[in-house]
Formats: C-alpha cells, sequence, structure tokens
C-alpha cells in the first residue's frame, strides 16, 4: 500500500533534489519569457500609445502599439535556429545561459529609452530595435529549457515535467501583472512617466538568478551519450536542422499545433486588455485579472501535465483547442460587462481552463516528435515559428477585426479557425512510440 502510494505520488515533492534544480533552471527561463512578453504586451494595452506613439487617435496609436509588440516575434524563428544550433551540437546548458542573459539585457534597455516626447521618433526606433533583440534570445529559451527537462524526466511523469515549465510561465503572469498594478496604483503622471519603467529593469534580476541556478544544471544522460558517440566518430555529425527536416511532416505539424496555444494568451489577456479598457474598464482591474490567472497557472499547469501522462498528452490538447473555440465569445461577453468580478471570471474562463492546458501539454508534446540529436532545433522551429505568426500577430489583427467591424464576431472566427488547425494538426501528428506510451507504462508498472 505505501509502495502503491509512493509510485502515484505526482507533483513537486516527488521529484528528487536533482531534477528539482534542473525543473527549476529550466523553469526560470520560462518565467523570465513570459514575463518580458506579458510585460511588454501589458504595456503595449495601456502605457506604449501614449509614450511612443502619441498622437489624436487613440485606435491609430493601439495599432501601432501591437505592431511593435508583433515585431518582436520576427526574430524568434532565427534565434531559434540559432540557439537550437548550439543546444543539440554544444548542450542545453550552453544555449540557456546566452538566451537568459540576453533576454534580462535587452529587456532593461527597454525600460530606459526615454519617450518620443523627449527625443521623437528615436524613441520608437530603440523600442523596436531592442524589442527585436529581445525577440532573437527568447527565440532561443524554450527549446533548451524543455529539450533539458522532459530528457531528465522519469518515465510516465514526462507530461508533469514539461507541464512545470508553465508553472515559471504563471509565476511571470503574477509578477508581471502585479508589479504594473503596483506602480499603476499611484498617481498616473507618475506611472507614465517613470512607474513603469521599473518592471523592466527588474528583468536585470531576474537575469542574475537565473545565471545563478543554470550554472549548476547538468545534461541529461540521453545527450551525454549522444555526445560521446560524436566524440568516438567525429565524422557522423549531422547538422541539426537537417535531421529536423529529414522528416518534414513533424517539422510542418509542430508548427500548426502550437498556433492555438500560441494566440491564447495575446487574445485573452493582451488584446482582451486592450477591449476591455476601451470599454470603460480601469486597467487596473485587468492586471488584477492577469495576476489571478497567473496564480492559477502555477497550480494547474501540472495538473494538465499529469492528465496528459495518463490519458495521452493528443487526447488533452485536442480537447483543448476545441474548449477554446468554444469558449473565447462567453470570454469577451464577460469583458463587456465592466464587472471587476465577471472579467476575472472570464479571464479564468478564456485562459486558464483551454490556454494553460495547451500551453501544459505543448512542449513536452514537442520533444516527444523529434529525436534527441535534433530535438532543441525541432522543439524550437515548433514553437517558435508557430508564435511568431500566430501569437506575435494575434493582438494585432484582434484588434484591427474588432475595429473594422466594430465587434468582437470576427475575432471569435479567427479563434475558431485556428484552433481547428490545432485539433487537425494535433491528430495527425507522430509521437517518438517510447515516448508516447511511457505514461500508460508507467501506470501499469504501478499497479
Amino acid at each position: 500500500m505505501a509502495q502503491t502510494h509512493q509510485v502515484q505520488q505526482s507533483g513537486w515533492r516527488s521529484i528528487s533534489a536533482k531534477r528539482r534544480r534542473t525543473v527549476a533552471g529550466g523553469a526560470i527561463g520560462t518565467l523570465m519569457e513570459y514575463f518580458d512578453y506579458y510585460l511588454y504586451g501589458l504595456a503595449s494595452a495601456t502605457v506604449f500609445p501614449a509614450v511612443f506613439f502619441p498622437g489624436d487617435d487613440p485606435v491609430v496609436g493601439t495599432l501601432s502599439s501591437f505592431a511593435s509588440f508583433a515585431v518582436g516575434f520576427l526574430l524568434r524563428p532565427i534565434g531559434g535556429l540559432v540557439f537550437g544550433h548550439i543546444g543539440d551540437r554544444m548542450g542545453r546548458k550552453t544555449t540557456l545561459m546566452i538566451t537568459v542573459i540576453g533576454m534580462g539585457i535587452s529587456t532593461a534597455a527597454i525600460g530606459l529609452i526615454p519617450s518620443a516626447g523627449t527625443i521623437g521618433i528615436a524613441a520608437p526606433i530603440l523600442l523596436l530595435f531592442f524589442r527585436m533583440l529581445q525577440g532573437l534570445f527568447v527565440g532561443g529559451e524554450m527549446g533548451g529549457a524543455a529539450a533539458l527537462v522532459v530528457e531528465h524526466a522519469p518515465a510516465g511523469k514526462r507530461g508533469l515535467y514539461g507541464a512545470l515549465l508553465i508553472s515559471g510561465a504563471g509565476i511571470a503572469n503574477v509578477a508581471s501583472a502585479g508589479l504594473m498594478a503596483a506602480f499603476g496604483a499611484g498617481p498616473k503622471s507618475f506611472f507614465m512617466e517613470w512607474g513603469w519603467r521599473i518592471p523592466f529593469l527588474i528583468a536585470l534580476v531576474l537575469a542574475i538568478v537565473a545565471i545563478v541556478l543554470r550554472s549548476k544544471l547538468d545534461e541529461s544522460d540521453e545527450f551525454k551519450e549522444l555526445a560521446a558517440n560524436r566524440d568516438a566518430a567525429p565524422t557522423a555529425r549531422k547538422s541539426p536542422l537537417r535531421e529536423v527536416f529529414r522528416h518534414p511532416k513533424n517539422a510542418i505539424l509542430g508548427i500548426l499545433i502550437g498556433l492555438p496555444q500560441s494566440i491564447a494568451g495575446y487574445v485573452v489577456l493582451t488584446f482582451g486588455l486592450a477591449y476591455m479598457v476601451s470599454k470603460g474598464t480601469q486597467a487596473q482591474v485587468g492586471f488584477i485579472g492577469t495576476m489571478i490567472v497567473g496564480v492559477l497557472q502555477i497550480f494547474v499547469a501540472p495538473m494538465w501535465g499529469s492528465l496528459s501522462d495518463r490519458i495521452g498528452r493528443r487526447k488533452v490538447y485536442i480537447g483543448a483547442c476545441i474548449a477554446f473555440a468554444l469558449l473565447i465569445y462567453p470570454t469577451f461577453a464577460l469583458f463587456s460587462t465592466e464587472t471587476a468580478v465577471l472579467i476575472w471570471l472570464g479571464m479564468v474562463v478564456g485562459f486558464v481552463i483551454p490556454g494553460v492546458a495547451m500551453q501544459g501539454t505543448l512542449q513536452t508534446m514537442l520533444v516527444e516528435m523529434f529525436d534527441v540529436e535534433a530535438r532543441t532545433t525541432g522543439v524550437n522551429i515548433g514553437y517558435q515559428i508557430s508564435n511568431t505568426i500566430g501569437g506575435g500577430f494575434a493582438p494585432l489583427i484582434a484588434t484591427a477585426l474588432s475595429a473594422a467591424f466594430h465587434s468582437v464576431w470576427p475575432v471569435v472566427v479567427y479563434v475558431a479557425v485556428i484552433a481547428l488547425i490545432g485539433v487537425i494538426a494535433t491528430a495527425y501528428a507522430s509521437f517518438r512510440p517510447d515516448v508516447e506510451n511511457a505514461g500508460r507504462l508507467h501506470e501499469l508498472n504501478a499497479n
């Protein structure tokens, strides 16, 4: 009885000290990735239109701000390829150290840019430059983190381990929204001049913490074996990118699978914030709602990951895509009420249920679609390209659609189409049999 209970344990307490360090080292980068991007998204919806894109038409200012948000995604695929190659050839740890330093510096630099009222056109130009630099380093983050963490996971718990990275994203949600809410609670003039900048500068502190944690990481046994074989036969080395596209089906499907996950947070939490503010809701309500979502995300993501270990990641992800399509209209209906509690409920319904389920499952699915010698590159291709063509442009597309039709219905249709693409791609994807069946084998062994 005691042995069965021990085997069935799941969650943080069931993870060994070494594996906890690995998960923490991977999750701190995911925390920084989402902290940087959620922070930029929140600022794009509430601050940047006035600071960097001032003008008479607030819609134009918002569109320009969200366009700068989208620009940051353009270099993510390039970063994914560059740092994916480094991760597959030199080690996951090496690429993760480089990316976290680059993310910290570029994000802090955004907080130091003077306003357009001070330096004119140079302000938005500098914003775009550092935003693109931020995207380059973020592009190499998830592939290395997901590969390292999932490779360290025991059989039957790969989904749980991968989902713990998304718990880091939940902490980022709480931190970014909490800081914006705290500094926004004072005089508006202070917040618009200096208050919004402080959270961006805090990214340097996170980078230092990440460097310390990641300095203690070790490569997985699977990668060490690969590296030893390469050293024994240097002529057998192959390009990770070429290895990915030896099986182009999974490379393409990985991109399509990631599309619904990529737009979920940015439609509900980023465009959603601008939408509710346009309806007369105070931005503080959205900041607090994002914090609530983040707290729930920390605990809900591992639950979705554990469920995927038991019933399969394919089923969880397809179910989440369908739920996303069905729940998006009720979400915006709740946003339109201008009632704080109902708005917060809408954020939970629209993101925590479908969005966190997709986030908590995707990175493990992508890891399971590629062999070890090209895994970091493969994950980065699927994750970063889908985020570029999906999430990066989601707030801009949603804003343009709602403005053009004076209705949220086109946004609902847009989400439904992307969700359908995700369902079809997930249904046709192929996974490595040994890892796809790991959860079922673990359950059988436990019994």
